[in-house]
């Protein structure tokens, strides 16, 4: 299956979505904030254990055939970038494939700021 992801809006509505519906199946209590100015996205909660997940997706690939993911957020008048992945109070980021490809990765596993490359490095968290 491929996602078609034709604007920045859409990618991140499919990949919420993906990402509930992942969770859901998978014996997780899903939890929605009510807007969107925390830095997660989603909060999960199985076995008493509550965690806190950054949804992100790419449609994105490296020369090398590896999808490669942007940590950062950016907005405004000038792009400029306001926040990163590694930088916030996340426990857990949740990266989709255009292919459908998912991985589960705890946010103290990364070290990069900017971007993400899902090579071999992360295939221990990919989960479908």
């Amino acid at each position: 299956m491929i996602i078609n992801f034709s604007t920045n809006k859409e990618k991140g509505n499919s990949s919420l979505g993906i990402s509930i519906a992942y969770f859901s199946t998978n014996g997780y209590t899903v939890s929605i904030p009510l807007n969107d100015t925390q830095d997660y996205d989603l909060v999960i909660e199985k076995n008493k254990v509550f965690q806190s997940v950054q949804v992100k997706a790419t449609g994105c690939k490296t020369k090398y055939g590896n999808y490669q993911l942007a940590l950062k957020s950016c907005g405004g008048t000038k792009g400029k970038t306001y926040k990163t992945v590694t930088e916030t109070n996340v426990d857990l980021l949740f990266a989709i494939t255009k292919e459908m490809s998912m991985y589960l990765i705890p946010i103290i596993e990364l070290n990069n700021k900017s971007t993400l490359t899902l090579s071999d490095k992360y295939k221990q968290y990919k989960v479908v």
